[in-house]
């Protein structure tokens, strides 16, 4: 459970608790709220798979797999309200660079969310690879959270932020990489492969 979640949740339950008290009816939905709020906020044990691979960083459905100018390939995985919303590192390594970018908040599964909506752009490097991975803010979502500092060494599916409610993240891979999911398929943060390394590589 993240500590947000008990705040918020103890909250609105206090809310309920003083509405409830003066015999008000709108107490109930506080209630409903609060333990939307611990649902919301889990964060359930993950055990990565090994190997020269990269994990989902987050809980979601994939959007959309797409070949970037740059000759690199984007995969964008959408949260909803229901995901958990915990974030975790690809791959493992050093953290190289952490760039926030304020921008809109549009609803996080249209592509143009990629672009320019509010989002924290993270750089991991290690075994001789780059991965490149970013916190996307939703329509709902106006608050991205990141735990981790540029220098920092991670495991693969490490924790390392969290954006909270509807959100997206795009992770960007090099040729070296092997993409393996697909449109539509459901992963899970820091277990589910989402890209395997080259045998060349």
């Amino acid at each position: 459970m993240i500590r947000d979640g008990i705040y918020y949740a103890g909250a609105l339950a206090a809310a309920g608790a003083a509405l409830s008290y003066l015999a008000l009816p709108t107490g109930i939905p506080f209630f409903l709220l609060a333990l939307f709020c611990l649902y919301f906020f889990r964060d359930p044990e993950r055990v990565a798979p090994e190997g020269r691979v990269a994990v989902s960083p987050a809980d979601g459905r994939v959007v959309s797999v797409r070949a970037e100018p740059s000759g690199q390939t984007r995969v964008s995985i959408f949260l909803n309200i229901f995901d958990v919303h915990v974030n975790r590192t690809p791959i493992a390594g050093t953290i190289t660079g952490v760039k926030y970018q304020p921008g809109r908040f549009l609803v996080a599964s249209r592509e143009g969310a990629s672009s320019d909506n509010e989002q924290n752009v993270i750089t991991v490097e290690g075994d001789g690879t780059r991965v490149v991975f970013k916190q996307i803010a939703g329509l709902i979502a106006r608050r991205i959270v990141f735990w981790k500092k540029t220098g920092d060494v991670v495991q693969t599916g490490e924790r390392i932020g969290l954006i909270k409610f509807g959100s997206r993240v795009d992770v960007f891979f090099g040729p070296e990489w092997e993409i393996a999911v697909h449109v539509r398929e459901r992963v899970a943060a820091g277990a589910s492969v989402i890209a395997r390394r080259k045998t060349e590589a």
